[in-house]
């Protein structure tokens, strides 16, 4: 069972924060306080239940009608995390192209955007937002208050413990925010409520913070694998500074390899498992496959309805054929280019079972792959990696199939075998690269179901550890960081169809490695700088 998201419920209803962030009018008012929301254990509860909720719903009132942020963005595709955050992580790519031609968001793929853009209003507002909760919830969950409020006992300890829960997720958004933004407004418990406005962190300042904080909380967190499913524990703040220290030199100018190899040891030691099918960590029970996830977003079709998460995956990428998909319609949204496809050799999924793409009557040829016109949905690789289908044959949760019980994995043990072989190879020191090797082939195996995908030393370099993450990591929103990390986002040396806007690729000007902070933010803060270059 979700566990976690069995609380949303009791969060229909506006929950208290409190924030000069207010002053950028991103937050609906509500008249609640304090006292009244935290004014016994299921209050913190169901308040913990709204911060990991954030990344999965987008407002009290199930998928629209009261979102957490205004500012005139619209619910379903600007307010919600996942489907923000691919658009920024995967539309950018080769990975990803949409056929829509809604407000902006044709200049993703084609890498144009600019600091009007409403699309990075909202991912720009969304993190803010759980941050600001996040601090109002640590706040309010110190010994202090717990005690002035009478709650102790094994209710008090569970709060406390879910301190390093809270400061995990905020970790998490800031990580965000400095991938996406290079900066980041900056807000901690140790503001003061109401006054001045946020100051900005730098990018190597919020590498260092988030750094700081994800180890202060290693040994407070759960130790590996004994927390309920949908919370975070040792596992989740090992895997993201494994990840964070993957991204040192971009982040802060200092390559870690050595720490990244570091961290993604601890996670391999850690107990998880590769689950022995690839396409059922996409469906619609994968909460069941949980021995390879470090953290997953839950999502529920009754209790986490939102057309934002991951129900967002599954409609956008069908059409016709949405009953493969699980879902009652098709929104005939986004598919994959060319460039993902080269990086299979078998589009059917008969040898690399990876490939999970549509077998139909469309998207996998060699003639319907390519894209003459990207607002044709026909054309491109229809991608079917995210299901709403369960793999025991049970129903899904809604009867109607317009939202998903599909859970979104941030962190499964693949990526972690490839974090080792990328930083041996790039010189970090702990690791070696036969054991690299290993790890690359134990990913290979489950993908062909035997040993004939089976790479060599020779095989394994830098180019191949790109192309093995594009092929195992596609659409889980990982490719643009990839990207940029290798100097290919920007540059003619890698081109893929209708990158900058040209059917046979082109390069863009290098700021696009990063997206502008909005304009609306910056009037709203004089505090906050523009990025170079916009």
């Amino acid at each position: 069972m979700k566990q976690i998201i069995k609380f949303i419920p009791a969060l229909l209803l506006p929950v208290i924060f409190f924030s000069c962030a207010k002053k950028l009018d991103l937050f609906p008012p509500n008249d609640l306080t304090p006292e009244k929301v935290y004014a016994d254990a299921a209050g913190y509860k169901a308040v913990l239940a709204k911060i990991y909720g954030t990344l999965a719903i987008t407002g009290n009132s199930g998928p629209a009608g009261s979102p957490d942020i205004g500012g005139g963005l619209d619910e379903g595709s600007q307010v919600a995390f996942i489907r923000m955050f691919f658009n920024c992580q995967e539309l950018p790519t080769d990975e990803a192209v949409v056929a829509w031609n809604d407000q902006t968001i044709q200049n993703f793929h084609g890498l144009k955007w600019t600091s009007e853009d409403p699309f990075l209003k909202g991912i720009y507002a969304r993190p803010i937002y759980n941050i600001t909760l996040i601090n109002e919830y640590l706040r309010e969950a110190t010994d202090d208050k717990l005690a002035a409020r009478g709650i102790t006992g094994t209710a008090g300890d569970d709060i406390k413990k879910s301190r390093a829960e809270a400061r995990f997720l905020r970790a998490f958004n800031y990580w965000v925010m400095m991938d996406l933004f290079g900066k980041s407004t900056f807000i901690t418990e140790a503001n003061v409520v109401g006054t001045d406005l946020p100051t900005e962190i730098s990018r190597a300042d919020l590498f260092t913070y988030i750094e700081s904080e994800l180890k202060a909380i290693e040994t407070e967190l759960a130790p590996v694998k004994t927390i309920e499913y949908g919370r975070v524990d040792q596992g989740a703040a090992w895997a993201l500074l494994a990840r964070l220290y993957l991204n040192a030199q971009v982040y802060s100018g200092t390559a870690k390899w050595t720490e990244a190899i570091t961290y993604a040891k601890k996670v391999i030691g850690g107990g998880y498992t590769l689950q022995p099918n690839y396409a059922q960590l996409f469906m619609a029970d994968n909460d069941k496959r949980a021995g390879e996830f470090m953290f997953a977003i839950a999502c529920d079709g009754l209790k986490t309805q939102a057309y934002g998460n991951t129900s967002f995956l599954c409609h956008a990428a069908s059409g016709d054929d949405h009953s493969e998909y699980g879902v009652g319609d098709g929104w005939y949204g986004y598919r994959a280019t060319k460039g993902l496809a080269d990086k299979f050799s078998d589009l059917s999924g008969n040898t690399d079972k990876r490939a999970l793409f549509t077998t139909g009557s469309f998207g996998t040829s060699p003639t319907q792959v390519a894209i003459a016109d990207v607002t044709n949905f026909a054309q491109g690789l229809h991608v079917r990696k995210f299901r709403n289908i369960r793999s025991d044959g049970a129903a899904t949760q809604d009867p109607t199939r317009a939202f998903v019980d599909v859970d979104f994995p941030v962190f499964r043990l693949p990526e972690m075998y490839l974090i080792y072989a990328e930083a041996v190879l790039r010189g970090g020191t702990g690791g070696d690269k036969p054991t690299a090797v290993t790890y690359i082939n134990n990913i290979r195996q489950r993908a062909y179901g035997n040993t004939n995908g089976n790479v060599t030393a020779d095989d394994v370099t830098l180019q191949y550890v790109l192309d093995e993450r594009a092929r195992e990591l596609y659409w889980e929103g990982h490719r643009r960081t990839d990207l940029i990390r290798y100097g290919l986002l920007t540059t003619s040396t890698y081109l893929w169809p209708w990158k900058g806007g040209v059917a046979s690729g082109t390069a863009v000007q290098d700021k696009f490695n990063i997206f502008p902070v909005p304009a609306e933010n910056r009037v709203a803060n004089p505090n906050l700088s523009q990025n170079t270059g916009y």
